[in-house]
């Protein structure tokens, strides 16, 4: 497998980076993991855009899932004739959510282009792919991914705060791509709603995980800082900080 960092900015884009966005590939088939606010134009610099397979969507937050609107606008009026309908699997309520942010109606909203599919707990195969989802802890209806290729496994947090359900999803992956919205201290905002750096390379400890690599960094946070705190715990693996267009062979 082969996992290229999209956008890696939490909440909202940076000024060199988009919000969520990460694209994993194996054997010509090629699938995003979220699709969050400006990342339709960094995918364009590392792979043809509209040759994309599948796309999963972890919750429906505007950093995760927004920019599913401007590529549906992409596949749909593409100049060379509308593009193949291709699945996407998110959350209870994607279609609708998506059709009402454009303003279309619900019927057909994006139906034409996206296949929608509706994510639950379970184990299932997109392309060449072994797909297992969980449900995180966050506010919203939100999954985490377990993706298996030949031996090999990338886990992806999604949005969350400590979960018992992360820790299995990403047991013995090869890599952990987690969310590390936080840096440590004692009067956290929405504290229930993400990790620290800390707390992820803690959960990727207890997965016993190869390579953790933090991401959905804030912008006003200090990214040497995260990359500290998280190498101040229990995990003894390596540790990076998610840059866009950085690629790992897995």
């Amino acid at each position: 497998m082969r996992l290229t960092v999209i956008g890696c900015s939490g909440s909202f884009p940076r000024s060199d980076s988009p919000a969520s966005c990460y694209l994993v590939e194996a054997d010509g088939f090629a699938m995003l993991l979220d699709l969050g606010s400006g990342s339709v134009g960094m995918l364009q610099r590392h792979h043809p855009f509209l040759d994309i397979d599948a796309i999963c969507v972890s919750h429906l937050h505007p950093d995760h899932c927004l920019d599913l609107c401007v590529y549906w606008i992409a596949r749909t009026f593409a100049p060379h004739g509308k593009q193949p309908v291709i699945p996407v699997y998110g959350p209870a309520g994607t279609a609708e959510h998506l059709a009402g942010a454009y303003g279309l109606d619900p019927e057909p909203g994006m139906r034409e282009t996206f296949d929608f599919h509706t994510l639950r707990p379970a184990t299932f195969t997109i392309g060449p792919f072994a797909v297992t989802t969980a449900q995180m802890n966050h506010p919203v209806d939100t999954f985490g991914f377990r993706i298996e290729h030949e031996g090999r496994t990338v886990a992806y947090s999604g949005d969350t705060a400590e979960s018992s359900a992360l820790i299995e999803l990403a047991r013995d992956a090869d890599l952990f791509l987690c969310e590390a919205a936080w840096i440590e201290r004692p009067d956290l905002p929405l504290a229930a709603q993400h990790l620290t750096a800390r707390q992820a390379a803690e959960h990727a400890a207890k997965a016993d995980a190869g390579t953790l690599v933090l991401t959905h960094l804030l912008p006003w946070n200090d990214p040497a800082l995260s990359l500290s705190e998280a190498k101040d715990s229990s995990f003894r693996g390596r540790i990076e900080l998610a840059q866009p267009g950085a690629v790992y062979e897995i």
